[in-house]
């Protein structure tokens, strides 16, 4: 059994890759509007996920975390036009409180492996 680390520091892995599976750390972007950071974010987990040898057309498993739900509807038009059709991944959606308040939303996906 192998575990691979990619970006590893004292505190968390950027990625982690195991038996066929990546999971990846929690993403969050820059930029002022939801629209900004959640595209920021996106582009980052694409990033991730082409590091680490899939993509978003593998996704399993995605956790999107919000800083407040009255961004749902907006997050959801950005996310639907992202994921590729006939792959969206299981999702959960809640709202928390960030480790910035400038930050409006941190996304996490597990994926598949090529």
């Amino acid at each position: 059994m192998s575990i691979e680390r990619i970006g590893t520091s004292e505190r968390s892995s950027k990625i982690v890759k195991h038996n066929g599976v990546v999971y990846l750390s929690g993403q969050v972007g820059d930029g002022e509007s939801l629209s900004e950071q959640a595209h920021d974010c996106l582009g980052r987990v694409d990033a991730a996920l082409k590091e680490a040898g899939s993509s978003r057309e593998q996704l399993l498993q995605a956790i999107v975390w919000l800083s407040d739900m009255s961004y749902f509807a907006e997050f959801n038009e950005i996310w639907n036009d992202w994921v590729p059709t006939g792959h969206a991944p299981a999702r959960a959606c809640g709202e928390v409180k960030m480790a910035r308040e400038i930050l409006k939303v941190e996304i996490t996906v597990i994926a598949a492996i090529d």
